[in-house]
C-alpha cells in the first residue's frame, strides 16, 4: 500500500491530521505538553507538538479514513493480534483514531504488516502510520466510551472482570463461558480447510481441537482453545471477517459444550494435543514426522505472533498455504487479474485440452490459447483472480511433458477468441461452458480438497466392477511406474495410487482425468496430500 510506505519511511507534514478533543499526547521532543479545552469538549484546538513526521516508529499509531460508523471495538480488533493495546483516542468527527500498543516492538510489526496488506474495516481501506507522540495519555472523563472498551478488552486480556461501574454500549465484551468456538463459513466459494483454520485462530492462543463438518448445506467447525480467555479474544476479532475477498466469511459463537471428543486425526478432525490418534476412515495415519511437527508447533502457539490473523504466518503452514493459496486480510483483492502466461512448454506435445486439464484442479479454465508464434507459451484465463494466483504458486517450476514450466501473471485482462471464420489451427479453445469445472458449486468439497502436485493421486468415482489391478494397468500406460495402490476401508469408489514421482503423477492427471470406465462412470483424479 503506498499510503502507508511513504508516510512511515518520509516525513511528511503533519498539518492539522493530529486534532484533538479533550486529550493531551506527550511528545519527548515537544515543549507542549498541554492543550486548552473548552468546557463541553467539542471545541479543539491545533496541538502544536512535533510538525513533521520523521518517521521514528512509536507505540503510539494514527489511524486515518475511518468510515464513520466504525466502533472502537473495530479499532481495537486491528491491533489485538500484535500485542496488547494499552489506550485509544477515537477522533469521529475527522474520521480519525489514534491507538497506543504496549511496546514500540509491537507497533512496528503491526505497520510493517499493514505496509504489505492494506487494511479495511467495513469493507473500506485504511491508513496506519507512526505518530509523532510517543504515549497517548487522555482525559478519560471525556473519553468514556473508548476507555470502556478498551477496559472490558483489557479484561479479556487479562481474564479479569472488567471493573463495576463501566457501562460499554453493542461492542460490549462479554465473559466467555466457554474454551469451545462453534464457527460457520458464509459465502464459502473458496476453501477453507482444518488447516486453513488452525492458522487463524492460533494467533489468539492454543488451539488444542478442532472438529469440521458440513450442517445444512454450510461448512461448520468446533475449535476449543485451552483457556476462554482465548475464544474471547478470537471471536472479538474475527467474527465477521471476511478470510478471501468478498467471500468466506466467520460467523463465530460460543458453543455450549465445554470439551471435544476427537477420534481422529485426518482432514475433518484433529486433536493437537494427542499427534498420535488414527486417521479413521482408512485413510493413512499421519506419519510420525509430521506427528512431531504438529506437537512441536502446538507448543509455539502461545508466542506472540508478528502478523494478522488472517495471514498465514509460518513455514509450518505450509499445508494451509497449500490448501488455500494466499489467505488474505477482509476486504483485499485477489489482485484481480485472471489471466495466466504459462512458459517453457513442450510444444510438441502440450495442447489447450492437457492445459485445462492440469490448471483445472486449481480453477475453472475459461479460455487457453497455445500462441501462435510462439508455441511453447500460452495465457490461460481462469475465473477469478484467487484461482490464477492459486494455479500459479502450485504449477510455475513443476515438469510439465519433461519440462520445467514457468508461470505468471499476464498484463492481458482476457484471452481473446479468434475471429470467426479464421482458422488458428485449434490453438485457442474456450471452456466457459464446460461440464469438467471442479469449482462452479459454492461449497463444493472440492474446495476443501486442493493440493500440490504430489506423486500421490487421489481417485473416485470408481465402478464396483473396475479392481486394484485394472486400474494399477490403466495408469502404468501413462508411461509411469505404479509404487502403491490402496482402495478407501469403507468406499471402494475411492482410491489413493502412487507414481513414482511428481512428473509421472502429473502426466497421469492429465491423460485420466475424465477418463471412461464404464457403467457411466468418468474417473476423477486430484493430487493428494496424503502417502500410502
Amino acid at each position: 500500500m503506498d499510503g502507508i510506505v511513504t508516510e512511515v519511511a518520509v516525513g511528511v507534514k503533519r498539518g492539522s491530521d493530529e486534532l484533538l478533543s479533550g486529550s493531551v499526547l506527550s511528545s519527548p521532543n515537544s515543549n507542549m505538553t498541554s492543550m486548552v479545552v473548552t468546557a463541553n469538549g467539542n471545541d479543539s484546538k491545533k496541538f502544536k507538538g512535533e510538525d513533521k513526521m520523521d518517521g521514528a516508529p512509536s507505540r503510539v499509531l494514527h489511524i486515518r479514513k475511518l468510515p464513520g460508523e466504525v466502533t472502537e471495538t473495530e479499532v481495537i480488533a486491528l491491533g489485538l493480534p500484535f500485542g496488547k493495546v494499552t489506550n485509544i483516542l477515537m477522533l469521529k468527527g475527522k474520521n480519525q483514531a489514534f491507538l497506543e500498543l504496549a511496546t514500540e516492538e509491537a507497533a512496528i510489526t503491526m505497520v510493517n504488516y499493514y505496509s504489505a496488506v492494506t487494511p479495511h474495516l467495513r469493507n473500506q481501506p485504511i491508513y496506519i502510520q507512526y505518530s509523532n507522540h510517543k504515549e497517548l495519555k487522555t482525559d478519560n472523563t471525556l473519553n468514556q466510551r473508548a476507555q470502556a472498551v478498551l477496559q472490558a478488552v483489557t479484561a479479556v486480556q487479562t481474564a479479569s472482570t472488567p471493573l463495576s461501574g463501566t457501562t460499554v454500549s453493542e461492542s460490549a465484551v462479554t465473559p466467555a463461558q466457554s474454551p469451545v468456538l462453534r464457527i460457520i463459513i458464509d459465502n464459502m466459494y473458496y476453501p477453507v480447510t482444518l488447516d486453513v483454520l488452525h492458522q487463524i485462530f492460533s494467533k489468539f492462543g492454543a488451539v488444542l481441537k478442532i472438529i469440521t463438518f458440513t450442517k445444512n448445506n454450510q461448512f461448520q467447525a468446533l475449535l476449543q482453545y485451552g483457556d476462554p480467555v482465548n475464544a474471547q479474544q478470537a471471536k472479538l476479532a474475527l467474527d465477521g471477517q471476511n478470510i478471501y475477498n468478498a467471500c468466506c466469511t466467520l460467523r463465530i459463537d460460543f458453543s455450549k459444550l465445554v470439551n471435544l471428543n476427537v477420534k481422529y486425526n485426518n482432514d475433518k478432525s484433529r486433536d493437537y494435543t494427542r499427534p498420535d490418534l488414527p486417521s479413521g476412515d482408512g485413510q493413512p495415519a499421519l506419519d510420525p514426522a509430521i506427528a512431531a511437527a504438529f506437537a512441536k508447533e502446538t507448543s509455539l502457539l502461545a508466542v506472540p505472533g508478528a502478523l494478522s490473523p488472517l495471514a498465514i504466518p509460518n513455514a509450518a503452514a505450509a499445508a494451509a498455504a497449500a490448501a488455500a493459496g494466499r489467505v488474505g486480510m477482509p476486504g483485499v483483492s485477489a489482485g484481480g487479474n485472471t489471466v495466466l502466461l504459462v512458459s517453457n512448454l513442450n510444444e510438441e506435445m502440450v495442447t489447450p485440452q492437457s492445459l485445462f486439464t492440469l490448471f483445472g484442479v486449481y480453477g475453472d479454465v475459461q479460455r487457453v490459447k497455445i500462441l501462435y508464434n510462439k508455441k511453447d507459451s500460452a495465457l490461460i484465463q481462469m475465473a477469478d483472480g484467487n484461482q490464477s494466483q492459486l494455479a500459479m504458486n502450485h504449477l510455475n517450476g513443476q515438469k510439465m511433458y519433461g519440462k520445467i514450466i514457468r508461470v505468471t501473471l499476464s498484463k492481458h485482462q482476457t484471452v481473446q477468441l479468434p475471429r470467426e471464420g479464421l482458422d488458428d489451427q485449434g490453438l485457442t479453445k474456450d471452456f466457459g461452458n464446460s461440464p469438467l469445472h471442479r469449482f462452479k458449486k459454492p461449497g463444493s468439497k472440492n474446495f476443501q480438497n486442493i493440493f500440490p502436485p504430489s506423486a500421490t493421486l487421489h481417485l473416485s468415482n470408481i465402478p464396483p466392477s473396475v479392481a486394484e489391478e485394472d486400474l494399477r494397468t490403466l495408469f502404468a500406460n501413462t508411461g509411469g511406474t505404479v509404487k502403491a495402490f490402496k482402495f478407501f476401508q469403507r468406499d471402494h469408489k475411492m482410491a489413493l495410487l502412487q507414481m513414482a514421482t511428481v512428473e509421472e503423477a502429473i502426466q497421469a492427471l492429465i491423460d485420466l482425468h475424465n477418463y471412461n470406465l464404464g457403467e457411466n462412470h468418468h474417473l476423477r483424479v486430484s493430487f493428494s496430500k496424503s502417502t500410502i
